[in-house]
């Protein structure tokens, strides 16, 4: 393992990796792979910008030649693919864009690192692929039930690795992530959303009775994972990376509010979205066996988030204009307009 091609590396999850390893592994060559959409930002990567041993190379996984020609010029032997659309509401919205990255853009991934000799093949995928978890909690070998369009791709995106491993003997490694957050988080998902609008006192729309479950895993915890499972990892196996602490959605909004000194009244309960998933849950004992371990907790990463978000309104301020207010409007224009602040 030497030169390391990282694709969706300049999004939320992937740059934390991305900066994680660059600092961590002076002796190993990241380049960064990313297409640059919305969610892709390279001010994500500022503080390993100038770093010898890191590389930026703009392409999109679904482009053949671009993949091709980028192992080709960094004599790539391991990904790591993080490259994804990712949220759930636009899946809703508009599927054809989830379908031609998490699964052809996989595909095509799949076929450069084979037919380039690429050793090791890491592919970030996420607990949704497991659906709706009503009690107890999910392992590795648990069937894939996934109940929108994003977890749909994503559980396809995953077959296609496994069909290469079995098929091809490719080495490849699969992790599962729970609900991520920390810096740098494009503000369209829960947390900085909802941090986001709150700091300009705006209507934080929670959907249904927010009392959906989610499992919350802090980036830079996720990222560690990430890089554990890459190097000690079996071929051919999945690990949950969990943070194996679950929470209402309304109490993390709660705790949000409280953090920023912001009143409870500014939540509106919302028409719930379709297909919204009751609970997830993942058991992270196999990635632990690995000697992976959180270091943060809710009560540390979410007061370390908040203050990021509030540190850095140059960062978000810019992206919340143009495409992003015409996505917010779309999905919570007619959603806010029949909200209650009570259930």
């Amino acid at each position: 393992m030497r030169n390391i091609m990282v694709t969706g590396g300049a999004g939320f999850i992937g740059s934390a990796f991305v900066r994680h390893m660059v600092k961590t592994y002076p002796h190993y060559n990241i380049i960064t792979f990313d297409k640059l959409t919305y969610a892709g930002n390279l001010e994500n990567l500022l503080t390993v910008k100038d770093a010898p041993n890191h590389s930026f190379a703009q392409g999109d996984i679904a482009d053949r030649e671009a993949v091709g020609a980028t192992i080709e010029a960094h004599q790539i032997d391991t990904i790591v693919n993080f490259a994804a659309e990712t949220h759930v509401d636009r899946s809703i919205l508009d599927p054809d864009a989830f379908l031609r990255t998490n699964v052809f853009g996989v595909y095509v991934l799949l076929e450069q690192a084979r037919s380039a000799g690429v050793g090791r093949f890491l592919h970030v995928s996420t607990d949704e692929v497991y659906g709706d978890v009503s009690e107890g909690y999910s392992v590795e070998s648990d069937p894939f039930l996934p109940n929108s369009p994003y977890a749909a791709a994503k559980a396809s995106g995953e077959l296609m690795v496994r069909s290469y491993h079995v098929t091809y003997g490719m080495d490849t490694v699969v992790t599962r992530g729970s609900n991520t957050y920390g810096v740098y988080q494009y503000p369209e998902k829960l947390i900085p959303l909802f941090i986001t609008e709150a700091l300009e006192d705006r209507p934080l729309p929670v959907y249904g009775d927010g009392m959906q479950i989610r499992d919350w895993l802090y980036v830079d915890d996720h990222a560690r994972g990430v890089d554990v499972v890459l190097h000690h990892g079996a071929s051919g196996e999945a690990y949950n990376l969990a943070g194996e602490e679950l929470r209402y959605n309304i109490d993390i909004v709660r705790q949000l509010l409280a953090l920023l000194g912001k009143p409870e009244s500014l939540i509106r309960y919302v028409p719930d979205r379709p297909g919204h998933d009751r609970r997830y849950a993942m058991d992270a004992s196999k990635a632990r066996a690995l000697g992976w371990k959180r270091q943060h907790t809710l009560e540390t990463g979410l007061p370390l988030t908040v203050e990021w978000y509030q540190n850095n309104a140059w960062w978000w301020r810019k992206i919340k204009t143009g495409e992003y207010l015409e996505y917010f409007k779309q999905q919570y224009a007619a959603r806010l307009a029949s909200a209650r602040d009570q259930v």
